[in-house]
């Protein structure tokens, strides 16, 4: 018998047909695999761009019905600008141009006020074919329509700190005010705490987050979500000359120390002395310390700290009588500091435990300040700070006329138009 000395090909027509296309297929699928995977990655990334339109949107909203309250167009636009720019330099993905080339901000015929926002989502799939970034554009338009002289209680204390427990409130802490606004800016979780045996009545008590710790105590007006109006003096208080010769430093003593306006150094006073300033800039470089039992009296007179480490400190008990100039360049200003201070924060700590009577703007934009004063009296004042901490302490405070807000109209007219 012959036996065949090679195999015979038992592979079917279309047995072959597949083993050919097989090829082709692979080849096919390499080529679309990039296009499937943007496609079905696109719908992710479109929601991710609808999200952040969303979230854009909501953050012009609350912009343009904070500004259009306010009469001076460049106050409306600053306050715009402020809303944005802390959500474009946290939230947004990517900020490459300049805000003002994407950000426009206008006022009306009627009064109302209109504000674009324009902005760039990064993608991660629809790269594959191109497509490396979507643009978003968002428009709101806001309209007061308030009564004119219906003014919104004007801010008595504005907490500029984005951290958590940017306010905190300890037992004991007391403070009253018939016609006081306090502003918290923090959206931090939690923006403030507030502990039990506390109690703090103001005509409104506005948080711009929404997470706050409250383990008792009473807390009247408060509104969380906040329309938080911008730093009322960033860039709007005089700023002195401090190349000026030291006119006191070291130490002084005796009972009645009398101080003339100028550049004071690193000075301490002995004992429990009366120290009265002169009416006028007095400008404190360094550390200024009078111990527990002393006296302050500074009637029409303005601080000013030239950097984070200067300060007038008090060890302990303190009586205190310090009001702001009635005229002049700093005209109700009290106790001020450079708005920038390089990132820099220090504390700063109110110790007129035996008395006190505060009367002025008291801007300190980069203290993180301790309240543990007392008074029977009441302290009119607007201050600015990086944060707060109010210990047990009486506190009675009310609106300084000509302060941050006091020519504000009330917002509760204030609509959305589009």
């Amino acid at each position: 018998m012959l036996e065949h000395s090679s195999q015979r090909n038992t592979e079917s027509p279309i047995g072959r047909i597949m083993h050919d296309c097989g090829g082709n297929f692979g080849i096919i699928t390499a080529i679309l695999l990039p296009v499937l995977l943007a496609a079905a990655g696109g719908t992710v990334d479109l929601y991710a761009a609808y999200s952040q339109k969303l979230d854009m949107q909501a953050t012009l909203d609350a912009a343009v019905l904070a500004a259009a309250h306010q009469k001076d167009e460049t106050v409306r636009s600053n306050t715009v600008t402020s809303f944005i720019s802390t959500y474009d330099s946290t939230t947004a993905p990517q900020a490459e141009d300049a805000l003002k080339l994407r950000l426009a901000v206008e006022t009306n015929s009627d009064g109302s006020l209109s504000a674009e926002y324009q902005q760039k989502h990064n993608t991660d799939f629809l790269g594959l074919i191109g497509i490396s970034t979507i643009p978003i554009e968002v428009r709101a338009t806001a309209i007061a329509n308030g009564t004119e002289g219906t003014a919104e209680a004007p801010a008595c204390i504005h907490v500029l700190g984005k951290q958590n427990q940017a306010v905190l409130i300890n037992s004991g802490a007391n403070l009253r005010s018939k016609a006081c606004r306090i502003n918290v800016e923090s959206t931090a979780a939690p923006a403030f705490i507030m502990n039990a045996g506390a109690h703090i009545e103001t005509a409104k008590f506005c948080v711009r987050g929404t997470s706050y710790i409250k383990n008792g105590g009473t807390l009247a007006n408060l509104e969380v979500g906040c329309l938080v109006p911008p730093d009322p003096y960033a860039g709007n208080l005089p700023q002195p000359n401090t190349s000026g010769v030291c006119a006191n430093s070291g130490t002084r003593d005796g009972k009645n120390i009398t101080l003339e306006p100028g550049i004071h150094c690193n000075l301490t006073f002995n004992g429990s002395p009366t120290i009265t300033f002169k009416p006028g800039l007095h400008i404190i470089k360094g550390r200024m310390i009078a111990n527990s039992g002393s006296t302050i009296i500074a009637n029409g007179v303005t601080f000013y700290f030239p950097d984070v480490d200067s300060e007038l400190r008090a060890n302990g008990g303190l009586s205190l009588t310090a009001t702001a100039p009635t005229n002049g360049p700093y005209k109700g200003i009290l106790m001020f500091e450079p708005t920038d201070s390089n990132g820099a924060k220090r504390q700063y700590v109110f110790n007129g435990s035996m008395g006190e009577t505060l009367e002025g703007i008291i801007y300190l934009p980069n203290r993180d300040v301790t309240y543990n004063s007392t008074t029977n009296q009441t302290s009119r004042i607007s201050m600015v700070v990086n944060t707060m901490i109010m210990n047990s302490a009486n506190w009675n405070v009310e609106p300084l006329a000509g302060g941050a807000g006091s020519n504000q109209t009330s917002t509760q007219s204030v609509r959305l138009l589009r």
